[in-house]
């Protein structure tokens, strides 16, 4: 797979998994919602800061988040750290219209705060075949982006008329 082929497979999924250690050592997993990218290193979730999931990620950030599409068997393994955000910056950017049912005090709503997943590494497959990316390719990538909306983006160019 391209750089671009990876990217597209990110994009094009809502929903991401996100693998950690809790406090005792065991292994978890999460869905999460996860649309905001930066390239193929940078992922943003947004998420209730008393879950369970951001209080092991606060004592240790180390994880992997796993992008994936079913219809056309593609998968892209990321490892990394998952940094807690907190600072309104963050959460104004991944904000939408109805969150207040989540987060009744808005934007400022102490229960609410994203994680920054940064890849460091990656691991990816599609029927023909397996690969890897090293810190420096994904780095290389990712220069000069910022954060998107990469599901928007897809949809955008994949819909009606594109």
């Amino acid at each position: 797979m391209t750089n671009d082929e990876i990217k597209a497979v990110i994009d094009r999924s809502l929903f991401a998994v996100i693998g950690y250690a809790d406090e005792s050592g065991r292994q978890n997993v999460r869905r999460v919602f996860c649309v905001w990218h930066k390239g193929i290193g940078g992922h943003l979730i947004s998420t209730n800061t008393s879950s369970q999931h951001v209080g092991s990620l606060l004592k240790n950030g180390s994880s992997c988040l796993y992008f994936f599409d079913d219809a056309t068997f593609e998968g892209v393994c990321l490892y990394g750290r998952a940094v807690v955000r907190t600072d309104r910056e963050y959460k104004e950017l991944l904000w939408n219209d109805g969150d207040e049912k989540y987060y009744p005090k808005g934007v400022d709503d102490e229960d609410y705060c994203v994680v920054e997943f940064k890849a460091d590494s990656a691991r990816y497959y599609r029927y023909n075949g397996k690969g890897e990316l090293s810190l420096d390719e994904i780095t290389e990538y990712d220069s000069g982006r910022g954060y998107v909306n990469g599901y928007a983006e897809y949809t955008r160019k994949s819909g009606p008329g594109a």
